[in-house]
């Protein structure tokens, strides 16, 4: 009943409860192109962020947040790779506002990572507007305790929903509030200004329009950081392929990836901010 209640009230959240979404957002079922993503470009782009990190503590164990992870595919590949070294995890969490997929991520985990990785990852319900105070509710763990106590915090496409709600500044301030000094936190998501995306082009076809989640802009995605006094360590649009792609979209977009980052690279698909907490 509860649950019930809460599905109604919430518009997006039902996105994220039914057996479609736990499948469109579990690995072995996702689509083409986000798998060749989490292998090429989103790993390149944490690894290269990590690097940011001071060695000393790579080697010693780094703490890791996923917010908006839904089935743990992102985190749970993160880690499959950094288990392959050189750097090496104390601990990972993930976070997501959707129970249903909270409990798919724990699930997910059993298949993905070896034993000793898994007893490292923990699932936690947590909005993204409100991360740290939801997150010491879940775990038991005082508000004090969790601040300045990750060294890179990341998602890919849920900040969107923050700044859909004008909730994108206390999601930052909760990831400053997170992270040590000189920590590091990768977001990517949606860019407006790419003129394809499918739910969109839909929607201007139908008589009626549906209320779609907004999207925003790189420099939109950039400001709250700034704000918040992080310093922006990279800006840009990247990435043609969609998550949703079979293998035959996913091969063509990338053959013509060069060619469309040479004449329209502020059209990509998706926005990239990495930024750096101060020290």
């Amino acid at each position: 009943m509860q649950m019930t209640s809460i599905i109604k009230n919430d518009r997006f959240l039902s996105e994220y409860t039914t057996q479609d979404a736990i499948s469109k957002y579990s690995r072995a079922t996702a689509g083409c192109g986000v798998n060749y993503l989490l292998d090429h470009d989103y790993k390149e782009i944490y690894l290269a962020a990590l690097n940011l990190l001071p060695a000393g503590l790579r080697q010693e164990g780094i703490r890791i947040l996923e917010f908006g992870c839904g089935t743990g595919m992102n985190l749970l590949h993160l880690i499959s790779v950094l288990e392959k070294g050189p750097i090496n995890i104390e601990t990972a969490v993930g976070t997501d506002f959707s129970p249903v997929m909270i409990e798919a991520a724990k699930r997910e985990t059993r298949h993905f990572v070896g034993e000793a990785a898994a007893q490292k990852i923990h699932f936690h319900v947590s909005k993204n507007e409100t991360l740290l105070a939801d997150l010491s509710a879940s775990t038991g763990i005082e508000a004090s305790t969790l601040k300045h106590s990750f060294h890179f915090v990341f998602s890919v496409n849920t900040i969107r929903y923050c700044h859909a709600g004008k909730t994108e500044f206390e999601c930052v301030q909760g990831i400053s509030d997170l992270l040590v000094p000189g920590g590091v936190c990768v977001v990517i998501d949606m860019n407006k200004r790419f003129p394809l995306f499918r739910t969109e082009a839909k929607n201007r076809l139908r008589w009626k329009k549906r209320e779609e989640c907004y999207i925003a802009t790189l420099e939109e995605y950039v400001a709250p950081f700034v704000k918040t006094g992080f310093e922006i360590i990279r800006r840009e649009n990247f990435c043609w392929i969609p998550h949703s792609a079979g293998p035959g979209l996913r091969d063509l977009m990338k053959g013509l990836s060069p060619f469309l980052n040479s004449v329209a690279k502020s059209r990509a698909m998706r926005c990239l901010v990495v930024a750096r907490k101060p020290q």
